[in-house]
């Protein structure tokens, strides 16, 4: 139970990529490590709000077509 909850919600939550984390669990797949990447709604709420900030900067200033 703590090696799960270490994998979600200390690490995977916060933004540390998987392969990363599967690297700090010592898996040899990253396979073994999607067991637990359990994807929360708030993770893809931030995920996009995050993309939103770095893809609008190349659209303001253009007119709509």
């Amino acid at each position: 139970m703590a090696r799960h909850t270490f994998a979600t919600t200390v690490t995977l939550t916060q933004g540390v990529p998987l392969e990363t984390v599967s690297k700090m669990l010592g898996h040899k797949h990253i396979t073994t490590t999607q067991i637990y990447a359990q994807i929360t709604n708030d993770k893809i709420g931030q995920d996009m709000t995050a993309l939103s900030g770095e893809i609008r900067p190349c659209f303001q200033g253009r007119a709509a077509t």
